[in-house]
């Protein structure tokens, strides 16, 4: 499975601490083996699925976007707080 990241993903991963990323590791292997996992979102979000997660203990929540079979984008990661008015900014 090919994986792309936007810069706001990058930017995100970058603040994790060491285990927190391994967590997002095991997260990110999980949608990449089953896409279908993250709940598909209608509106001005079509297109876009948010799987949801423990990072250290807090809910965490990953948005991505199905390419093609063989392809993900990451669009955005964070907590529910301004999640999805973010992700529609991102979207923008």
């Amino acid at each position: 499975m090919r994986l792309l990241v936007t810069s706001a993903f990058e930017r995100a991963v970058k603040k994790l601490h060491p285990q927190q990323k391994s967590e997002l590791d095991e997260a990110v292997r999980t949608i990449a083996n089953h896409p279908e996992r993250g709940e598909a979102k209608v509106g001005d979000l079509r297109g876009v699925r948010v799987y949801t997660f423990r990072l250290s203990n807090q809910l965490c929540m990953l948005a991505y976007r199905i390419l093609d079979e063989n392809s993900l984008k990451l669009l955005i990661l964070g907590a529910h707080e301004n999640f999805y008015r973010d992700l529609k900014w991102q979207e923008k």
